[in-house]
């Protein structure tokens, strides 16, 4: 049995209440703190809510972008960007967030959990 047989979906939202190029904040089954992004062409993804540099949620309503073909959220205290697909810093490789697996299942975003 992997990860993934035994992952916990949760409904965020509904795709279309999130803006393109824009971050929702959402809180799943188990108690963890998600920023959800729709990028500008319409991908969705999902990361750590907590900005891990400022100590405080608010990367769902960071700068959303591009670097480089790279999908990325800019921290909106101190600017460092986050990879969306990953969590990884690109400004700072010692710091990352949490990347969640994302789902739409009739226009509803889920976001996976162990």
């Amino acid at each position: 049995m992997t990860m993934a047989d035994v992952r916990t979906w949760t409904a965020v939202c509904e795709v279309a209440t999130v803006p393109k190029a824009f971050g929702v904040a959402a809180l799943l089954s188990g108690g963890e703190q998600v920023a959800v992004f729709r990028t500008e062409a319409g991908e969705v993804y999902a990361i750590g809510n907590i900005d891990p540099i400022a100590g405080a949620a608010v990367l769902s309503r960071g700068i959303v972008g591009d670097a480089g073909g790279v999908p990325v959220v800019a921290s909106p205290i101190y600017k460092e960007r986050y990879d969306l697909r990953t969590g990884a810093c690109l400004d700072d490789e010692s710091v990352s967030v949490p990347s969640y697996p994302v789902r739409v299942t009739d226009g509803v975003i889920h976001v996976g959990s162990a």
